[in-house]
């Protein structure tokens, strides 16, 4: 096991020093016995409040936090409320795996519970996985499904991480959860340095990333005000100490709308509950786990029951038309070629007039599933937040570092605006948020002002289902100058791969 966790070491974060022993043990593990504060445990706050292990030798660096908390009284109100419906489910795991159960709170500090979540670093969902740590603890990806923001998937992935740095410190919590915001390569780094010059070990004597020293004093910070809230001018909404929501593993593919209809839940709820659902409908992967109300999963199984072996997704046979093509049917039908030849069983994408497919369809209008990745991505494309904004199409030939450089902006802020990842390629007619300073809006006036024709001119490679309209109105420029750029007659067809010229403006038509 121990050759286990030293491989974890160097797969996360490259440290290539040998872990040595670590002595004095209790110097190091800041473990207190369970005080008894509320009588009543009927209230999970005063449940998690009664069973705490974890003390903080450090009391300033706490107590400046707990400062922070006074000046914003309504912050942990606010996060109490919407934490309601996962609390219990993440307090289960913590205790079912022996883990201090301070551990629950730790999404406050990392993502203020909220499930949606999406930090610069790429980092997603309640507990922040990273794309490479949540793969290596097995919370899968794919076009249906984002297991990083999955509240089930994601909580049992924590606690076992978080177990694996608690036995590679040998038992010390506050350095296991100090790795686990920055890195175990990292700590254990400090940890040698402080070794070398006769310093303490512990975690309050570590030089760490001023991030990782606010964020195990943050956590413990929460933990003592959550054991006398009044003390500190403090509320906590009220969650029963009862399990909210139950896990159904579900043996074939659900629109969610069909599941709004069988329980009464809004489309939206059950995104919430659900988080790591990107699109309209349950993972094509089977089987597939669903968290629901305790309170309606009798009616979802007495519907399902019902239904017997009928389908809980719509298809549709589509009869392939000359010239048309897997990748824009998948377009069409909104879904993947993958799903596609998938779910018909094809070797590859070849297809001929005439044949028969089918594709799944979903019930309702693209609109109606609001919480879907899709949505999400259109409704913060169109939010204002009271910052002015333009939104820029990416070109052959983009890359994050260009696109920073031309509109004076740093990449990492083209990341955390646009939630993406820095690795993934950037692809052709790509839309993204480009906030705005005082500096970025007087050149575009200026340039508005003088009329000044600032252009670029690009090559575009046709693909699968695309016209000249749909090409013009991606660059915002008109069919006609498409025509006249490539020299293309009124009568001329494009067809994919064929390459054309188009001269777009640096000042894109969406500036507001």
């Amino acid at each position: 096991m121990r050759a286990l966790l030293l491989t974890l070491v160097l797969v996360l974060s490259g440290c290539q020093s040998v872990l040595d022993k670590v002595k004095n043990l209790s110097n190091l593990i800041d473990v207190a016995p369970p005080t008894k504060i509320y009588k009543d445990e009927s209230n999970l706050w005063h449940y998690i409040a009664n069973h705490q292990r974890l003390v903080g030798q450090n009391q300033q660096r706490v107590d400046e936090h707990i400062a922070w908390f006074l000046k914003h009284p309504d912050y942990l109100e606010r996060v109490s409320r919407r934490a309601q419906p996962y609390l219990h489910l993440v307090v289960s795991e913590v205790e079912k795996e022996g883990l201090p159960i301070e551990i629950a709170l730790l999404p406050i500090v990392e993502s203020a519970y909220y499930p949606f979540s999406y930090s610069h670093g790429t980092a997603a969902g309640l507990w922040q996985f990273i794309p490479s740590t949540g793969k290596l603890y097995g919370l899968e990806e794919d076009w249906w499904y984002a297991g990083r923001r999955d509240v089930l998937a994601s909580t049992k992935a924590a606690v076992q991480y978080l177990k694996n740095l608690n036995e590679l410190f040998d038992g010390d919590w506050l350095l296991a959860i100090a790795a686990y915001n920055a890195g175990p390569g990292r700590v254990q780094n400090a940890i040698d340095a402080n070794k070398k010059s006769g310093k303490k070990t512990d975690y309050w004597h570590l030089e760490l990333p001023v991030e990782t020293k606010r964020y195990v004093p943050k956590l413990l910070a929460v933990a003592k005000i959550l054991q006398d809230p009044l003390r500190y001018k403090q509320s906590f909404e009220r969650i029963n100490n009862v399990p909210y929501l139950q896990a159904i593993e579900l043996d074939s593919q659900f629109d969610l709308a069909l599941i709004a209809q069988w329980t009464g839940l809004s489309i939206d709820d059950i995104y919430a509950y659900n988080p790591g659902l990107r699109r309209w409908a349950t993972p094509s992967a089977l089987p597939f786990t669903l968290l629901l109300p305790d309170s309606v999963v009798s009616i979802f199984e007495k519907k399902l029951n019902e239904s017997g072996d009928r389908p809980q997704v719509s298809w549709v046979r589509h009869k392939i038309q000359s010239g048309e093509s897997l990748n824009l049917l998948a377009s069409k039908y909104n879904t993947t070629l993958e799903q596609i030849i998938s779910v018909n069983d094809l070797r590859d994408d070849t297809i001929r007039a005439g044949e028969y497919i089918i594709v799944p369809l979903a019930q309702q209008g693209e609109s109606y599933y609001a919480l879907s990745e899709e949505q999400r991505e259109k409704s913060r494309l169109n939010s204002q937040k009271g910052a002015s904004k333009l939104v820029y199409t990416v070109v052959s030939g983009d890359s994050l570092w260009k696109i920073s450089e031309q509109f004076d902006t740093s990449i990492n802020n083209l990341i955390r605006w646009n939630h993406i990842q820095p690795s993934a390629p950037l692809s052709i007619g790509k839309e993204l948020v480009i906030r705005l300073t005082n500096k970025n809006q007087t050149e575009l006036a200026k340039i508005a002002r003088t009329g000044l024709d600032i252009t670029r001119k690009i090559t575009y490679k046709v693909k699968s289902g695309d016209n000249l309209s749909k090409i013009a109105s991606r660059y915002s420029v008109t069919v006609t100058q498409i025509r006249k750029w490539n020299e293309l007659g009124t009568s001329h067809i494009i067809h994919p791969g064929q390459k054309l010229n188009i001269t777009i403006s640096v000042v894109n038509s969406n500036l507001s």
